[in-house]
């Protein structure tokens, strides 16, 4: 365990998706795509974070703060990231990005698309995910205290 002056090792485990927007994903004219999308993404990066701390799915308690920079076009490659900013017993605060890096362009072609030079900050957001109460393991990785593990029921006798 660590000291309450000592920063939890955990701070800053970052996770990483990318996905493909299809167009059959387009909600508004122009091929826009619902800002609920981005918040779908997250929940998905925020499921493998908490998987990863603390070997459970995990349920999103909410959002703090979420914010639609720019648009998120079908066409379009997103890299959604979730990166762990506050442990508490069973809640983690997470701070969650969604970068456009590649775009469809339809202007040139019906499937031409290109690598963006800069990613474009299309979604960010604040967001507490819990877990349930951390039971000990006999196998828990180096570095964490407890993990918690399937609960286990006994078969048919």
């Amino acid at each position: 365990m660590t000291s309450p002056t000592e920063p939890d090792p955990r701070l800053g485990l970052t996770v990483v998706h990318r996905r493909y927007v299809p167009y059959s994903h387009a909600h508004y004219a122009g091929n826009l795509v619902d800002g609920a999308y981005s918040l779908g993404l997250f929940g998905d990066v925020a499921t493998e974070l908490c998987i990863r701390l603390d070997g459970d799915e995990g349920l999103f308690a909410g959002y703090e703060d979420v914010r639609f920079h720019a648009p998120l076009m079908a066409g379009d490659v997103v890299e959604t990231t979730a990166r762990l900013v506050a442990v508490g017993t069973r809640s983690r605060r997470v701070d969650f990005a969604a970068h456009v890096v590649c775009r469809g362009r339809p202007d040139r072609s019906a499937s031409a698309a290109e690598v963006l030079p800069d990613p474009v900050l299309v979604t960010s957001a604040v967001g507490t995910v819990v877990v349930p109460p951390a039971t000990p393991r006999s196998d828990t990785p180096q570095g964490s205290e407890s993990i918690r593990s399937p609960e286990v029921r006994p078969g048919p006798t």
